[in-house]
């Protein structure tokens, strides 16, 4: 397994400074954040600045790049021409795991079948391949509505965030049906209450979830994604991060 961090842990800095602070605090892959609400490389840019977002995607001071987080605002054929750019830049950057949202509560389950199949498809011409992540209050915050999109979309995969399937609630969610389909992981401290908490203050084994990844023969990215606290060293929570997991993985 892999420790990176995600470059929306400094999402309120320019992208060059995010990716120098991740290098600074001495991780050696990182995920790149493409979020459309956000201050770094946006879905549009990548679709009207294609060869400027490449540039950007590679300008990572030598940094292994675990991913792509993708994160849009439009919806129709503009979502799936987005999508499909995006797909066309990891290809270009030879990056193969990409992660998306899932539809929130609501959706038609049918619907979400479909454009995860469509989704899938558009992946798969490009050589890369597409993930929902786990997000509460989405479909994907279901642990059987997950377990029933991945057994009938061939090729979907998992970008399991624990903290999901604990946070709002007052019975946490058994995910380990999931494991199987994880192709990307989400880390940081969390409790029923609160979705991020400092490191060590919350609920989350990491010790057993790496364990439980071991299992299913998992070898890819742990991606730390912290935003900052108030009154919390956000520096020295993502190192203390870094440290615990690599002497988890070791």
């Amino acid at each position: 397994m892999i420790v990176a961090a995600s470059t929306a842990c400094f999402f309120e800095l320019p992208f060059e400074e995010a990716v120098e602070k991740i290098a600074d605090l001495e991780y050696s892959s990182l995920e790149i954040a493409i979020h459309q609400d956000e201050n770094h490389l946006k879905p549009s840019e990548v679709v009207e600045r294609f060869e400027h977002a490449v540039l950007t995607c590679n300008s990572v001071r030598r940094l292994n790049v675990t991913g792509y987080s993708l994160r849009f605002d439009t919806s129709g054929e503009a979502f799936f021409d987005q999508f499909a750019k995006c797909c066309q830049l990891a290809k270009a950057t030879k990056v193969v795991c990409l992660t998306v949202d899932s539809g929130e509560h609501g959706t038609p389950f049918n619907e979400e079948v479909e454009r995860f199949k469509r989704l899938v498809a558009i992946a798969q011409n490009h050589g890369v391949c597409v993930s929902m992540r786990s997000q509460h209050g989405h479909l994907s915050g279901d642990v059987d509505q997950v377990s029933v999109i991945c057994s009938h979309v061939k090729g979907v995969g998992l970008s399991l965030d624990p903290s999901q399937y604990i946070f709002g609630t007052d019975r946490p969610a058994n995910y380990e049906k999931l494991l199987p389909y994880v192709q990307n992981v989400y880390l940081r401290d969390s409790t029923p209450k609160a979705l991020q908490v400092r490191v060590g203050q919350g609920v989350i084994d990491f010790g057993r979830l790496i364990s439980q990844l071991e299992q299913v023969k998992y070898q890819r990215a742990l991606v730390v994604e912290l935003r900052p606290l108030p009154d919390v060293d956000h520096l020295g929570e993502l190192r203390k991060m870094r440290l615990l997991l690599e002497s988890l993985i070791v």
